[in-house]
């Protein structure tokens, strides 16, 4: 099985790319963060506090996260409910990035992670998959933008639906996610030695695409 690890921080398309390259290649994606969303999500819905360690440590085994697929997209089950949408909205984003950083929740689904790797082709982004998911995949490429053009492009995604964007807020929003996603103390967020930065700030999405399966096949055949 060919493993591809595709970090970066929030807003950087990683779920967009990395989508984008498996349906070229031919590989299954799986999108992580959506695994973390589902668990903050949780949180909320049951009004567990995220900053509240031991409480979110006794929800864990009340969650139960199952990745399907309809029609080759992927959706997330958060006990049986489709919350592929519902995680996508701002608070749980900001929810899911301190949820991410306690250690029992990362041991929660560490496995759940790994366990996909083994069935299949692979292109699994998130913030720790080539540093601590997947130290051993084959492809590890550390995908980054400019915090401005990440919250641009957050801006127009917003639009694209009918909802209104503050860019200031999604920008501050961005800019404390990268702080707390860097420095927490458990996986953080940082390129695997062994990577490859690929900048997308001046990038098109079909630029992004075309070099991201152009690492892929140059370091798989």
């Amino acid at each position: 099985m060919i493993s591809v690890a595709i970090d970066g921080p929030a807003g950087a398309g990683k779920s967009t790319l990395a989508k984008a390259a498996a349906a070229e290649l031919g590989y299954i994606y799986i999108d992580t963060g959506a695994l973390y969303r589902a668990v903050a999500l949780a949180c909320i819905k049951n009004e567990v506090s995220i900053g509240d360690e031991d409480a979110v440590k006794a929800l864990l085994p009340e969650i139960d996260i199952r990745l399907v697929f309809f029609n080759g997209e992927q959706h997330i089950l958060l006990n049986d409910a489709d919350v592929s949408d519902e995680i996508r909205k701002e608070n749980v984003s900001m929810a899911a990035s301190r949820v991410s950083a306690i250690p029992d929740v990362r041991a929660f689904l560490l496995e759940l992670q790994r366990s996909f790797a083994k069935r299949d082709n692979v292109i699994m982004d998130g913030r720790d998959i080539g540093t601590v998911v997947l130290p051993s995949a084959q492809v590890k490429i550390f995908l980054t933008a400019s915090p401005e053009k990440r919250a641009r492009r957050r801006v127009l995604q917003l639009q694209e639906k009918g909802e209104q964007a503050d860019f200031d807020k999604i920008l501050f929003d961005i800019v404390q996610r990268d702080y707390n996603d860097s420095n927490r103390k458990t996986a953080p967020l940082k390129a695997a030695d062994d990577a490859i930065t690929l900048d997308t700030s001046e990038l098109t999405l079909e630029e992004s695409v075309d070099r991201i399966i152009g690492i892929i096949k140059e370091n798989t055949i």
